[in-house]
């Protein structure tokens, strides 16, 4: 069948308002990828397709489109979606009735009610009763929707159980929106390619990135605003330490620090969101629905922080918690309304619709770019042309590092680079990747690998994160400096959103250069050059420093330890060990110096 004629006889066929797209065919209405993706697939007429898309792209009605076109032309008799959690089980069934597609999310076993056109179900349910699901497909011709993929890779299990459900299916679209997962477990009916290095990386057969969804105006453009400060800290073995956030020190320093940053009971949270906060009421003059969201790490801490919203702003947040049973229905009932906050732990990092997210605060010690990509995800769903996201971070390199890649495709990597997985910033231990991955808001366990009790923090507005650029100086909250960014417009195209950045740094440093110096007490350096150094980078310096050192002693003729100690005296600053990277990166270009003098 041509495309054209797939187009006539599928414009009788759907609703003419699909989720507030015409149906494909009908009119330009249907975003370019998804009609893309389509023409795509009625050509080719594949029986597995895998659909990457970033998140607020439109997957759903991609897919439900595709669904609605298969079902007419009786390629298949029957649809089952499967979803990562019960909420979007439940969605999906809502936005497939829109169109006339009768899925039932409450079906458990036995046949199914002849008024469905098939179930939604989730990956922990076809894992519990994978025969049930193949039984149903090997008696009608069904098309399997697997929504977020990379899900049916979380346990040996899930995928197992997808495989032997669905190894009947007639056709299997799957999706994901995010950058797949970092171990090395196969996705059922993902199809891997070898690439020329001999590593085998999965292959999509429709790609639609988050640069290319940002040149369309079909998602937002985020503005991550970050925030240093000074941390205290109490070490199981009674050690008092102080860090400021983002200086570099060592992992578990940094994870201490982090926590500590994240305390409801220290300043850096409270100050954090009465700016989110300040930033919500300057989106909203352009967005009167504009909502906030705080994505916390466990259930004490997501009713501290709804506790701190309250007196912060006098308006009570939506609390979310997974184990709630009115969990869902709180999530529509805020997407729904024009409320200003809601407090969620970690379901709401994924496929939760709620268009009308525009200002997050990422406060959770999560750091793997899968579920930092779903996290931001929530607040990229552009309704119309010119709004922007705000995410608020703390300075941590993990984070900025994620948030100047926002634009970055990866694939599914199947086998690990040799003598190479240390260097990719992305292969993260399994340990990290199964926290990210986990539904329950149980404590994670971590505070008791890393035993620590917190005792203050305070908070310093540091960066504004654009478009893989970095803007602004060092400021206090409640500063001129601060409220220069917070007060952008929430409706602007992405190079004005540049251009007005350019602008406020430019004007941040015209300002600082008039100060005397008794009030430069913060690093008053722009942005770019304040690059948050990891701990990996502090460690390839001090090596760097010490190759140097070596080579300069067999041309001196001087012990390391007269030349360190000349350096430090020479150059300031502590023992290599504890010397920022700046001190480090002078004290290579001295040492250099000194090399060259000699020759």
């Amino acid at each position: 069948m041509t495309t054209t004629a797939a187009s006539s006889t599928h414009s009788h066929h759907l609703s003419p308002a699909f989720p507030g797209r015409a149906p494909w065919g009908t009119a330009s209405k249907l975003r370019a990828w998804q009609q893309g993706a389509m023409e795509k697939y009625i050509q080719e007429q594949p029986r597995d397709f895998l659909a990457v898309a970033t998140p607020g792209a439109g997957k759903t009605t991609f897919a439900l489109t595709l669904a609605s076109w298969l079902l007419h032309h009786h390629v298949v008799q029957q649809v089952t979606v499967v979803a990562p959690t019960e909420h979007l089980k439940k969605q999906w069934a809502e936005a497939a009735a829109r169109i006339g597609i009768k899925l039932d999310p409450e079906y458990s076993a036995g046949p199914l009610g002849r008024e469905y056109d098939g179930v939604a179900v989730t990956y922990a349910g076809v894992g519990v009763r994978p025969m049930l699901h193949r039984n149903r497909v090997e008696q009608r011709k069904t098309l399997v929707i697997l929504d977020e993929i990379h899900h049916a890779g979380d346990s040996k299990s899930w995928g197992e159980a997808c495989l032997e459900a669905f190894e009947p299916a007639t056709r299997r679209l799957a999706l994901t929106g995010t950058p797949f997962r970092s171990d090395t477990n196969p996705i059922p009916f993902v199809t891997y390619a070898e690439g020329q290095d001999g590593i085998r990386r999965s292959a999509a057969d429709y790609t639609y990135g988050y640069g290319n969804a940002l040149a369309d105006h079909v998602v937002r453009p985020v503005i991550f605003l970050s925030y240093s400060g000074n941390m205290r800290w109490r070490t199981k073995a009674g050690d008092e330490i102080a860090a400021r956030l983002g200086e570099p020190m060592t992992k578990d320093a940094v994870s201490q620090a982090w926590r500590t940053a994240l305390d409801p009971r220290g300043e850096w949270m409270p100050s954090v969101l009465r700016a989110a906060d300040q930033r919500l009421t300057e989106v909203r003059k352009a967005i009167p629905d504009a909502g906030a969201l705080v994505i916390a790490s466990d259930q004490e801490s997501a009713r501290a922080y709804a506790k701190l919203i309250r007196e912060i702003t006098g308006s009570r947040a939506t609390l979310v918690l997974s184990d709630d049973a009115g969990a869902s229905k709180k999530i529509d009932e805020f997407s729904a309304s024009t409320e200003r906050w809601m407090v969620a732990v970690r379901m709401v990092s994924e496929g939760v619709d709620v268009p009308r997210l525009a200002v997050g605060v990422y406060a959770t010690t999560i750091s793997t770019p899968l579920f930092f990509a779903q996290a931001v995800g929530r607040f990229v769903r552009s309704r119309r042309r010119g709004e922007t996201a705000s995410v608020f971070l703390p300075t941590v390199p993990d984070l900025l590092t994620f948030a100047n890649e926002m634009e970055k495709e990866r694939d599914h990597v199947l086998d690990k680079p040799k003598k190479e997985g240390e260097e990719d910033p992305y292969a993260e231990s399994e340990k990290e990747l199964e926290e990210a991955n986990k539904q329950q808001d149980e404590d994670t366990g971590e505070q008791d690998m890393l035993p620590f009790e917190a005792l203050e923090s305070d908070a310093v507005f540091d960066r504004v994160l654009y478009d893989g650029a970095e803007f602004g100086m060092q400021a206090h909250p409640g500063s001129e400096e601060e409220q220069d960014y917070l007060g952008i417009p929430g409706l602007l195209e992405p190079e004005q959103v540049q251009m007005l950045l350019h602008k406020r740094q430019a004007r941040q440093i015209a300002h600082s250069r008039k100060k005397p110096d008794s009030e430069a007490d913060l690093l008053e350096l722009p942005a770019e050059r304040r690059p948050v150094v990891s701990h990996k980078e502090m460690m390839e310096l001090r090596k760097q420093l010490n190759t140097m050192v070596s080579a300069y002693v067999h041309q001196s003729g001087k012990p390391h330890g007269v030349i360190h100690t000349e350096l430090r005296r020479v150059c300031g600053g502590p023992p290599s060990a504890e010397a920022t990277a700046g001190q480090l990166r002078q004290r290579i270009a001295k040492v250099q110096e000194w090399a060259t003098r000699m020759r």
